[in-house]
């Protein structure tokens, strides 16, 4: 199986190709379509198995989805919570090489210290 299988659209498969991604794992396969389906997933893999990009990839896609939609119904598209700053930062820095060839905006921010220079 590809990542073209899965249903991505061009701009993530030209970012999954330029990180070296060749196919999907177990992870990926199970997750990623039901996510774009919009399906809620509860799912636990080992670590180094891909599951940042199992619900990034996913997630991307339904932002990007999302953009057609008139601006006065926008609301916050998508949170995702994290255990750990460090982990706060690494989920951020893949959705910005996910997401490398869209128009999206991602941030990271975390408590213990003011939000404004975050933002």
């Amino acid at each position: 199986m590809s990542f073209k299988d899965l249903s991505l659209i061009k701009p993530l498969l030209k970012a999954l190709d330029t990180l070296g991604y060749i196919e999907p794992t177990l992870i990926q396969e199970k997750t990623i379509p039901a996510v774009l389906n919009k399906k809620d997933v509860i799912a636990s893999a080992q670590t180094g198995t891909g599951k940042t990009a199992a619900f990034a990839l996913p997630i991307l896609q339904l932002l990007i989805d999302y953009q057609d939609v008139p601006k006065h119904k926008k609301t916050i598209k998508s949170l995702v919570v994290s255990p750990t700053r460090e982990l706060a930062v690494q989920i951020n820095d893949n959705f910005k090489a996910y997401g490398k060839y869209t128009n999206l905006r991602s941030m990271v921010i975390f408590g213990g210290t003011s939000i404004e220079p975050q933002l």
